[in-house]
């Protein structure tokens, strides 16, 4: 029997459900097959999956332990009338645009906690630690192209995704994502870590037959009968690990690859740290300093100043040089010195008069 729901106009329904997720709305409610979804809709799972179809055909699959807030949804068969805003709060999700991915970007808005995602017809998953840390994967097509792009932006800037199985890694939204690598995987396994319906038994003989080894019966096994005190089971070949050994279906697989390439990024934050330990700066500190809001960023040899308050201003120098460097905005004056001052002084005035 299908759970009572208020009346309201449906944008989906549930087309997959695996062990238990409910949809919050006036209250809770458990999910069930073809139950219709409303925007603002807070779906959730604990021990379960759980599969969306829109209006539009667009699909969002999630795994156990994931959240999905449904801010809004417009599908109209004008392309300006249409909408789109998710908000992936918590877990792995993947989704797969349908008609909705050829309407304008501005028209769709997708947020994690520490990203705003930005797609242009495109399949790609997300997954969302406890912490708020996000991993996003730019998947292809069944041909193997590109199924899309993606912009994943902060506050301090975007990088984009348009090979297939490009990611990027996002920490908070006070920092760049970071730099976009490419993974070794394929859609057979994507699938499978995503996997809501449970495959379809196969039955390898007849449903009365017994499995038999050799001409033992598997069935009549009886573990009572095995001295394990006398088994060396480490000469055994098959404890060495392969990667058929690897369990896909184990949810924990996304942030695991997220606490990896998070290590990537900061093993070339430390380069970067590096080459800034040989650039001298007074005044403010490297990365974000919330006393004088000025952004610092050494990337090579170039040191880049920006600070965006009622005015922005970003300021290109050469590391190896020397500077003094006076910002005034709206009264307030910042003075940096870059590698000791020397003689070469830069003064920017900007005010809202």
């Amino acid at each position: 029997m299908m759970a009572e729901q208020v009346q309201a106009v449906d944008i989906g329904k549930v087309f997959e459900l695996k062990g238990y997720a409910k949809v919050i709305r006036d209250k809770d409610y458990d999910a069930e097959l073809e139950f219709g979804i409303q925007s603002f809709d807070d779906v959730r799972t604990s021990d379960g999956r759980i599969a969306i179809t829109f209006d539009d055909e667009s699909k969002v699959k999630l795994t156990e332990h994931s959240k999905l807030v449904i801010d809004e949804y417009i599908y109209d068969p004008n392309p300006s009338k249409s909408k789109l805003a998710l908000n992936f709060a918590s877990g792995t999700v993947r989704f797969v645009t349908g008609k909705l991915g050829t309407i304008d970007k501005k028209n769709i808005f997708i947020k994690t906690p520490t990203a705003d995602i930005s797609i242009r017809g495109t399949d790609f998953t997300t997954t969302v630690n406890e912490l708020g840390e996000s991993l996003i994967i730019l998947l292809p097509n069944e041909d193997g192209s590109p199924s899309g792009e993606i912009m994943v932006s902060t506050l301090l800037g975007s990088v984009i995704l348009d090979e297939p199985y490009e990611a990027t890694t996002v920490t908070v939204y006070e920092t760049m994502p970071s730099k976009p690598v490419i993974l070794d995987l394929t859609l057979d396994i994507i699938d499978n870590l995503l996997i809501v319906s449970p495959p379809e038994e196969k039955r390898l003989e007849e449903e009365q037959g017994t499995r038999t080894t050799n001409g033992k019966n598997l069935l009549a096994f009886d573990d009572l009968d095995v001295d394990y005190l006398n088994e060396d089971f480490f000469e055994d070949s098959s404890f060495d690990f392969t990667e058929l050994d690897i369990d896909y279906l184990n949810t924990n697989f996304f942030e695991d690859l997220l606490d990896i390439l998070e290590e990537i990024d900061e093993l070339e934050d430390e380069e970067l740290d590096q080459q800034a330990t040989s650039t001298a700066i007074k005044g403010t500190n490297v990365g974000q300093d919330t006393t004088t809001q000025i952004t610092t960023i050494i990337t090579g040899n170039i040191i880049s100043l920006r600070r965006n308050v009622n005015q922005s201003i970003q300021l290109d120098l050469d590391s190896g040089l020397a500077y003094t460097v006076i910002f005034i905005q709206d009264g307030v004056s910042n003075q940096i010195i870059i590698n000791g001052g020397g003689t070469s002084r830069i003064r920017i005035l900007q005010s809202s008069g």
